[in-house]
């Protein structure tokens, strides 16, 4: 039996064996299976719910009332021009989203297919993933992923532990020692008190690494383990331009609303009959349905084809493909396509997201000597014992492991002729590179074998050092000290640490040169460790070994005796030299964060690292630069004076700037920290307010943020505090490992990092690129693009709709209000679907209104499209005003232009059909027209579908009122269109009336491009400089 206490109380029995007789009453208890669920439909629900969805929408709910009010009462259209329309609509919606719900019921069913080994009736079966229940004994093999939250019981190695890597988690690809902790088990259940702790919890998604087998119990599964736990719950995104297509929508609800209530009141003032209020009612229901036209349901279906459709170029990229993993950019979901031009806040992961997570040795610094790794510089002859000693001591001082293995791709290789191959494996990435830096230096760590570590000199030849004792690395001390014992019988004290924690405990070497190459590589960015070492005697061996026996066999407070030994072990060294570790960075990171900068976006990086680590990427990536003023809101600063002083403290300070000189200021905040300001305050009064003001407050001063030593809800609590904070900003949150799953989720766009271990964050964003330099491109380029084309495409629709159902308004004031149809049914209905759809929806696929080269190089145009700039009121309300202008012109200069009673060549008078179908002939051609105008980029597919638009339009109404169709009742259109096109004076009106709908656009246009050029020359001349 196991007994813990995690999230619940909980009795597992291993193997599912019931307790004997005699105990105390067994209740089972009921546990979820082990499927994981990142989809957000099922079979069942997915009509409802996706119902449900669609019509929260303002559009799909208005044409529904619109659509049930033409089956009740008698309208003067038919119920089929908005029944069609909607159901269109909503079946385009629901296939796409079911289509991208199918994507992610796919990645799911390939986790919870997966086969795993389990233990039953002593043998090993095998079973699906999905079907582990609490309980089971898991065998799990090497490099095999752990299928849940598991408890070791036994593994194949001696010592009683396992090796792991949580790169799938995490992001780290360090080897973690994981301790049998359960030491028996009878037949008979023995109760056993466990608790979930690092040293025996197996976490779902790491992997077993270096062991041949384990077995372990299934303590938590499925949507009960620590990875789905630290997931939010699934929340659908909205975008901004939705929100203010919707808002748009309400105010044209209202001016819908209005022209229904005055033509209803004139009516009825105009028949002077004021006492029918039940027919007013429905007459004022019957002009909603006449103008409802305004409201256009086909922006929602143009919208979401444009997102899916234009989603394709993401994936089609070729820039962001990745040669090394053979694999390209995903759209999980193109709802938020658009988001991507209006980013605010990027907050990043470090390790496996900025960093490769893959360390590397630079260079070494022998008594003030520089040696750079890469080009390994020749060593002087008169430097050779200390050189050598020092390359002993980086061989010596470590607890690296290694793996040695026969073959590697089938083929047979080796360190030196006749040795197998081997790799190195640690819990700590920076004692790998350091141990692989010597191989390359001529220093090769073979093993550790019966106490004694071997090592191949330069001379390949093989020298034993016996291993006495090992001096653990921890934070407080912030080093480690090996004992060693030479085959000569010399007895060395090897150290290696931080800088601060060895130059005082050195009393010999070159201590200036290597303090002031230790301070250049910091500012580099690279992770420095200084190495000394000091020789004992027999005498004092053996006074080291009691002190640290008596330590460890205390009792009591022996962690605090364990330090204080440790302090008088580790004083009087001679101090050999020091190393400099490059935490590579992807390529162009670094350049990725100056272009987000440049842009006006705020970078955060938020990581579980400590501080000193994170800093010093953040230094390589260009995030902190040298003249950044490091402000520190961390537990150190906090024990020192009150957290309300320490937030006031920083707040003047970075308040400062506004009325002098401008400071680049860099905040670098702690996980514990921030918990206690995100914390509510009990005194509001004492405290001086809202600690989370504050904290935002200094925030927004700040250039760059890094927050460290955070847990994974903690990321997604930073990016809910940034998104409900006053200014409500866009925010980008970007990981590569289950731990980042979380932010990613809450924030508005959530990109996964495809790495070479782990999917969950790529299978729970929004999109997933393959390294971080791609985002650059998926902004700035893309995201420009994405905005640029919907905001024009929402402003288009409802300009043209405007320009489509105005003159039906004014057309009323001359039919007594009859609510008699300006055009015909099948203009009605084929306007938005078939003579101006397919125009709009190319433009906003294909336009480029600059080059993709320009975006690329001056990444502050993205500043000009920011904080939804082209759908704010004052250009929503210059787009109704042209809309209502164009209208204007269609009707009343046709009006005028026909106020005499107009003939054909053959005598016969114009009527109402010709009169509306000549205005809605200009409807026609002006719009398509001004987007024509509008465009930049032109193509073969551009000319093709603009004019082909028109064309069809033409060719419609010749078919359409040129032959007796049998299934209509009555054909008022019948020979309409011919009429028309046959009067000279039609077409001469047609022309005229598109020419003056245009001309301030046109010379709206002309400026501008003028301005336009102007700006883009000024650019060519900056960058011909540099």
């Amino acid at each position: 039996i196991l007994q813990f206490s995690w999230v619940d109380s909980r009795t597992v029995y291993i193997g599912h064996k019931v307790p004997p007789p005699g105990t105390e009453a067994y209740i089972p208890q009921r546990f979820p299976d082990n499927r994981v669920v990142s989809s957000k439909y099922t079979f069942w629900n997915f009509i409802p719910k996706n119902l449900f969805e669609q019509f929260r929408r303002i559009a799909n709910f208005y044409f529904l009332i619109i659509f049930l009010v033409q089956l009740i009462i008698d309208t003067p259209t038919s119920p089929m021009t908005s029944g069609l329309p909607l159901f269109f609509v909503i079946t385009v919606t629901a296939i796409k989203q079911g289509y991208e719900d199918w994507i992610r019921h796919k990645a799911d069913n390939a986790v919870n297919q997966c086969p795993v080994h389990v233990i039953q009736h002593g043998k090993v079966v095998r079973k699906q993933s999905q079907k582990l229940q609490v309980g089971d004994i898991v065998q799990v093999k090497e490099d095999e992923t752990f299928p849940c939250d598991l408890i070791l019981l036994s593994t194949s190695r001696e010592d009683g532990t396992c090796f792991v890597t949580t790169a799938s988690l995490d992001g780290e690809s360090s080897h973690k020692v994981i301790t049998e902790e359960v030491d028996t088990l009878h037949a008979t259940i023995e109760l056993i008190h466990t608790y979930c702790i690092s040293s025996n919890l197996l976490l779902r998604g790491a992997t077993l690494k270096n062991t041949e087998y384990i077995h372990a119990v299934a303590i938590y599964t499925g949507m009960e383990t620590k990875m789905a736990l630290n997931y939010q719950s699934k929340s659908q995104k909205r975008s901004a331009v939705e929100k203010s297509m919707n808002a748009y929508l309400i105010v044209y609800l209202g001016i819908l609303i209005s022209k229904a209530l005055i033509n209803t009141v004139l009516k009825y003032v105009w028949q002077a009959n004021p006492n029918l209020l039940i027919r007013a009612f429905t007459d004022f229901l019957a002009f909603m349905v006449l103008f409802n036209y305004i409201i256009p349901v086909s922006m929602y279906v143009t919208v979401e084809m444009q997102k899916f459709l234009g989603s394709y170029f993401i994936l089609w990229d070729d820039d962001m493909f990745d040669e090394e993993l053979g694999e390209g950019p995903l759209v999980n979901t193109s709802d938020l396509n658009e988001e991507l031009g209006q980013v605010e806040y990027v907050f990043t992961d470090k390790t496996g997201t900025l960093t490769e997570n893959n360390m590397e040795l630079r260079e070494c610094c022998v008594d003030g000597n520089v040696y750079v790794i890469s080009v390994q510089t020749c060593m002087c002859v008169s430097h050779q014992e200390r050189e050598e000693l020092f390359f002993r001591a980086l061989c010596l001082c470590h607890t690296v492991q290694v793996k040695e293995e026969e073959t590697v791709d089938g083929i047979k290789r080796g360190i030196h002729q006749g040795k197998s191959t081997s790799f190195y494996i640690s819990s700590s990435p920076d004692e790998v590179a350091l141990v692989e830096g010597m191989k390359r230096l001529g220093f090769t760590y073979l093993r550790l074998k019966d106490s004694h570590m071997e090592i191949l000199n330069r001379e390949d030849e093989m020298e034993r050092f016996e291993l006495l004792e090992v001096l653990n690395f921890d934070s407080v001390r912030r080093r480690m000290s090996v004992i060693v014992k030479s085959s000569s019988g010399e007895y060395y004290l090897f150290c290696k640490g931080a800088d601060s924690s060895i130059f005082p405990r050195v009393v010999s070497g070159k201590v200036e040169q290597v303090r002031a190459r230790v301070e250049h590589n910091a500012v580099e960015g690279l992770r420095t460790l200084c190495v000394a070492y000091k020789k004992l005697t027999h005498e004092e061996y053996d006074q080291t070994c009691r002190l640290l026996n008596s330590a460890k066999l205390a009792l009591q407070d022996r962690d605090k005796k364990l330090a204080e030994a440790y302090d008088v072990i580790e004083k009087d060294f001679i101090l050999l030299g020091a190393t400099a570790v490059e935490d590579r960075l992807q390529d162009k990171a670094a350049d990725t964060i100056e272009s987000l900068h440049k842009a006006g976006m705020k970078v955060w990086v938020l990581t579980g690292d400590k501080m000193e680590t994170a800093a010093a990427t953040c230094y390589a990536s260009k995030l902190f630069h040298r003249n950044t003023q490091i402000l520190e809101l961390t537990t150190k600063r906090t024990e020192e004076q009150s957290l309300h002083d320490v937030l006031f403290d920083l707040s003047r300070t970075v308040l400062r700037q506004l009325s002098g000189d401008y400071q680049d200021y860099g905040l670098i905040i702690a996980g514990a920290t921030l918990s206690a300001v995100l914390k509510p305050t009990q005194d509001v009064t004492n405290n001086g307010g809202n600690y989370k003001e504050i904290f935002l407050e200094i925030c927004r001063n700040c250039s760059a943020v890094l927050c460290c030593r955070m847990a994974p809800l903690q990321k997604a609590q930073i990016v809910k505090l940034i998104k409900a904070s006053k200014e409500h900003p866009i925010t980008l949150a970007i990981g590569d490992g289950a731990n980042d799953v979380s932010m990613i989720l809450e924030a508005h766009v959530g990109i996964g990092i495809m790495g070479k271990e782990g999917r969950q964050a790529a299978r729970n964003s929004d999109y997933a690129i393959t390294k971080f330099k791609h985002l650059k491109k998926m902004l700035l380029v893309h995201g420009h693009y994405y905005y640029i084309r919907i905001a024009e495409l929402v402003q288009y629709f409802f300009y043209k709709n405007v320009c489509f159902i105005f003159p039906q308004f004014l057309y009323q004031f001359f039919c007594g209000f009859s609510q008699q149809p300006l055009y015909d049914t099948a203009y009605l209905t084929l306007y938005n679907i078939s003579f101006t759809s397919l125009p709009i929806l190319l433009y906003s696929l294909m336009e480029q209104h600059i080059n993709m080269d320009i975006l690329k190089r001056d990444p502050s145009l993205y500043r000009d499209i920011a904080k939804n700039s082209l759908l704010r009121w004052p250009t929503f309300i210059y787009w109704t005003l042209l809309g209502v202008f164009d209208a204007m012109v269609f009707f009343f200069g046709a009006f005028f232009l026909f106020d005499n009673t107009t003939f054909t060549s053959n005598g016969q008078m114009f009527g109402n059909w010709t009169f509306g179908t000549l205005v809605f002939t200009v409807l026609v051609f002006t719009v398509t027209l001004k987007l024509a105008l509008d465009t930049h980029y032109w193509t073969w597919i551009n000319h093709f579908v603009i004019w082909g638009s028109l064309l069809f339009y033409v060719i419609f109404s010749l078919l359409w009122g040129g032959i007796i169709w049998p299934f209509l009742n009555y054909q008022r259109m019948y020979y309409v269109f011919m009429q028309m096109l046959s009067s000279g004076p039609a077409w001469l009106s047609i022309i005229l009336l598109i020419i003056v709908s245009l001309l301030p656009d046109v010379v709206k246009k002309v400026l501008c491009r003028a301005l336009y050029y102007c700006y883009l020359k000024e650019i060519f001349v900056l960058f011909s400089t540099k």
